[in-house]
């Protein structure tokens, strides 16, 4: 039988997000002008009324001015701002659908997800108007359909900021949807194996992780008490539900940073009193390694939720003694929406490594590769079941018979297993696992331990393909510690180093590597494909030599 939650269901009101969000009644009842989004440097805000006033215009000169119809789509190309959510509530608002980008995109990225998508508008940042009108050519799509937001409120050509778009007028919204059939957005993976997919996510999806979330984790903040730090991209849809949604529910004021930089995050929680952040693996390690992090009072944090990858206990008992922090782990995919594990705070340390328990409504199972539902302690891939599983994968019926089962489950492609006491763990993904000779070697295993080496700041591992063994073996791909210079000795070191922690099995067979930067997606989950494209250049180079 498939693990069932242990926390207690709930129901999920038949409304879109709109309605959810502003013509229910507000949670924990807190007032219409408390502060829900907050530039770092305080520049800008909004108030609850603030997001849906504004949205409300948006949404109406969207209708009005672009004769907006049900299930037109918006893709929104920024760096997180305060502008962000009346965005993405005024589509909507509207009946739209909005497709988040990555504001780190070039011009063809972006092109090829304004196709895909169908975007009939683009609303990007006047230092992005560039690569945006760019894309928009490459696609067909006229100047007058870019949109621009942020702290500069001036127009440029043809594109028109759209705070000059508001109208006091007020238009009655123009469709009632299907809470459960509308899609709300597409949430494109982040194309760590190949090309992003668009996955599609109904209003229904988001308020049942939006609840499940409350369920658990949010349990533990409310509007009078907490703050929370906003790093997490939102065009994430880690950041999308954990950040944008989740405050506006429960009226919790976020601070928002554009861009990750430790000095601002840290000063940040200082000024601003932060009691809770989410954030991924990459910020830990920083967290731990930098000596400035010491010049901060970072007393108020009560919590870091972080996600993306494993963390190892001996990193998370180390920020602790260090600073004094707790950090516990959860887990999601864009797929559910994305948060379907998390630890609770109140075991953050006695299952460090686990994910935590399994969200309320859901229900999940590790699966063999031939298909059978395992025991406890037997690792397989995941198997997941809920209200907050997407729909499928925009214009792709194929990859979604293949990754949704009849019955409704969907196939994470993650590895892991669970214990006696229904705690989750991940150790890697199907298609991920070196195989070394017959024996199966997980990447995320060798990376927590080498971030724990002094001697590595960041590190990838990826299998690479040794045709004098026939067998393929781990390599890594390393940014060595800022005291550390590349070398082949270097190396040598550094795989002593794991040899002494690993299987025989498990060595780095394949070499270590040095480079300037680990290729991750906003996430922080490794783009195993660019380095393996990169091994391959490599060893190209190689074997022209001989």
């Amino acid at each position: 039988m498939p693990t069932a939650s242990s926390y207690k269901s709930f129901d999920i009101p038949n409304v879109d997000l709109w309605e959810f969000m502003f013509e229910s009644p507000r949670d924990g009842d807190f007032p219409e002008e408390q502060v829900i989004y907050r530039a770092v440097d305080d520049s800008r805000r909004y108030t609850f009324s603030d997001v849906r006033n504004t949205a409300a215009a948006f949404g109406g000169a969207l209708v009005e001015q672009w004769q907006w119809q049900e299930g037109d789509v918006l893709c929104i190309f920024s760096p997180n701002d305060v502008d962000y959510g009346p965005c993405v509530y005024g589509t909507l608002w509207a009946g739209g659908i909005i497709a988040p980008a990555n504001p780190g995109y070039g011009a063809k990225d972006l092109a090829f997800m304004l196709k895909d998508s169908g975007a009939k508008a683009l609303v990007a940042q006047k230092s992005l108007l560039n690569v945006a009108l760019e894309a928009a050519k490459l696609v067909g799509m006229k100047e007058s359909n870019i949109i621009l937001i942020g702290d500069d409120g001036a127009g440029n050509g043809d594109a028109t900021h759209f705070k000059n778009l508001l109208k006091p007028k007020k238009v009655s919204r123009p469709f009632k949807l299907n809470a459960d059939e509308a899609l709300a957005f597409l949430a494109y993976s982040s194309g760590t194996t190949g090309l992003p997919k668009g996955v599609m996510l109904s209003h229904t999806n988001i308020i049942s992780d939006v609840l499940a979330v409350k369920a658990t984790m949010g349990c533990n903040y409310s509007w009078k008490n907490d703050k929370i730090l906003a790093v997490l991209p939102f065009f994430h849809i880690y950041g999308l539900t954990g950040l944008l949604h989740q405050s506006l529910h429960r009226g919790v004021e976020i601070v928002i940073m554009p861009a990750f930089n430790l000095d601002t995050f840290c000063n940040a929680i200082q000024r601003y009193k932060i009691t809770f952040t989410y954030v991924a693996p990459p910020v830990i390690v920083q967290l731990s390694r930098s000596p400035n992090v010491q010049n901060y009072d970072l007393s108020t944090l009560r919590m870091i939720t972080s996600g993306a990858a494993p963390l190892t206990k001996e990193l998370v008992s180390f920020v602790h003694s260090k600073l004094k922090l707790k950090i516990n782990q959860a887990y999601g995919l864009s797929e559910t929406s994305p948060m379907t594990h998390v630890q609770p705070w109140e075991e953050w340390w006695t299952s460090v490594g686990s994910v935590g328990k399994l969200f309320p409504n859901m229900a999940a199972m590790y699966v063999s590769e031939d298909g059978k539902e395992l025991p406890a302690g037997e690792k397989g891939e995941l198997w997941l079941k809920g209200p907050n599983v997407f729909k499928g994968y925009w214009r792709n019926e194929e990859a979604t018979k293949n990754a949704i089962t009849p019955d409704g489950f969907f196939k994470t492609g993650d590895v892991g297993s669970q214990d006696e006491t229904h705690n989750f763990y991940i150790s890697d993904r199907v298609k991920e696992l070196i195989k070394w000779n017959g024996f199966q070697v997980p990447p995320a295993e060798l990376e927590g331990l080498l971030l724990d080496c002094p001697l590595v700041s960041d590190v990838a591992v990826v299998g690479i393909y040794l045709e004098k063994d026939h067998t393929e073996a781990p390599r890594a791909y390393i940014v060595p510690a800022s005291d550390q210079t590349p070398s082949e000795e270097l190396g040598r070191k550094i795989s002593a180093w794991l040899d002494e922690r690993v299987a025989y099995y498990k060595k780095l067979r394949g070499g270590v590597r040095f480079i300037d930067e680990v290729p991750k997606s906003p996430a922080g989950k490794i783009l195993r494909r660019v380095l393996k494209d990169l091994a391959k250049e490599e060893d190209k180079k190689v074997k022209a030599k001989l």
